[in-house]
């Protein structure tokens, strides 16, 4: 049975809910020690002075800042403590916002929230108003002596928090060369309708449980052979290729096309149309750096008739029947070239770590 790691109570406004806070993620980790080959014996670590060599013991160990290089700040455990934020056992709610504003960069680690005791009306009365609002709460709160700020969320009924680092400990994009390079990079609209094709050919619905940790299942198989006595013979990694893309047009075509076959093979493969859902467009360039400008002005463009799926029937001829030929609608403009746009830079955005 699950063990709660911290328990108090939702505070917002002048209400209290009492919960429990459950591990949502475990960490599924291949373990190894170290072990001395010799005579299989484990190896232990000791503490020793850096300068003599002695074995250091654990009273005369203390905390230390290194101000600069070789200097030191000795602070005590009663200096630290003084500091330590006053543990209030509550979670304070202190606003209530979009999710879609909250980037997902900020996410790290997650716990279920469990209405704790007594508190099953109130709890199911937040969760309630929070999915009416379509809303998140930025949350704080203390757990083992460190303060934390979170997004509590509403999912399928319950609560769940998200823990969030703090904007310091972001390390921004900005900070990296590399995407200096984007700058002034052209894309003709036949490289973007390819590649938003190689995007629809891959799309498909979020299955996580799809994913495996397969590095993890072959050292563990490993790991039981070599325990069972069976001889294992390591497959001979492929090794990396230094091939470049030359032709980027005909590595797109080549990716669709590989996409296409695979998605055939896949269960799914008729919940995705062969041809792709995004239209030819008329061959014009675009300027890397510039906004979008169909964003505020919308472009006429000429799509290609879609050609049929395969296995779909055939219709049959409706009898025909001699309609007057309509009118073309008056003040109907002529389509213009799609403008020149530019893709955004990246060099802007802050640097993704991982999400909840």
């Amino acid at each position: 049975m699950a063990r709660a790691i911290w328990s108090g109570s939702i505070s917002f406004g002048l209400i209290n809910v009492p919960v429990k806070l459950y591990s949502a993620v475990t960490e599924r980790n291949v373990r190894f020690n170290q072990i001395d080959t010799r005579n299989g014996a484990r190896i232990r670590t000791r503490k020793v002075n850096a300068e003599d060599g002695s074995e250091v013991p654990p009273e005369a160990i203390a905390k230390g800042y290194e101000v600069a290089k070789g200097r030191y700040v000795v602070v005590t455990e009663d200096d630290l403590a003084a500091l330590q934020p006053r543990a209030t056992h509550t979670i304070d709610l202190e606003e209530f916002v979009d999710l879609a504003e909250v980037d997902p960069v900020y996410f790290d680690g997650a716990y279920h929230v469990a209405p704790d005791g007594r508190s099953a009306k109130p709890y199911a009365l937040l969760v309630a108003a929070m999915e009416e609002a379509g809303k998140v709460a930025v949350a704080r709160f203390v757990m083992r002596s460190k303060q934390y700020v979170a997004i509590m969320r509403p999912v399928d009924g319950r609560l769940l928090l998200s823990m969030m680092v703090y904007e310091d400990e972001l390390n921004p994009a900005s900070d990296l060369p590399e995407f200096d390079q984007l700058e002034g990079i052209e894309i003709s609209e036949r490289e973007l309708a390819m590649a938003e094709q190689l995007v629809a050919s891959l799309s498909a619905e979020w299955e996580p449980g799809r994913y495996r940790d397969t590095y993890r299942e072959d050292v563990l198989d490993l790991v039981h052979a070599k325990d069972a006595g069976r001889e294992v013979v390591p497959a001979a990694a492929e090794a990396p290729t230094d091939d470049k893309v030359v032709d980027l047009m005909a590595a797109l075509e080549a990716s669709v096309a590989a996409a296409r076959e695979a998605r055939g093979r896949h269960p799914s493969a008729g919940r995705v149309p062969a041809s792709g859902s995004v239209p030819a467009r008329r061959a014009t360039t675009r300027k890397a750096g510039s906004k979008q400008a169909g964003s505020k002005q919308a472009t006429a463009r000429k799509t290609a008739p879609r050609k049929a799926t395969a296995g779909t029937t055939t219709p049959r001829k409706a009898t025909p029947k001699k309609t007057a030929p309509r009118k073309a609608a008056a003040g109907a403009t002529t389509p213009r070239k799609a403008a020149a746009r530019k893709v955004p830079t990246a060099g802007r955005a802050p640097a993704r770590r991982r999400s909840a």
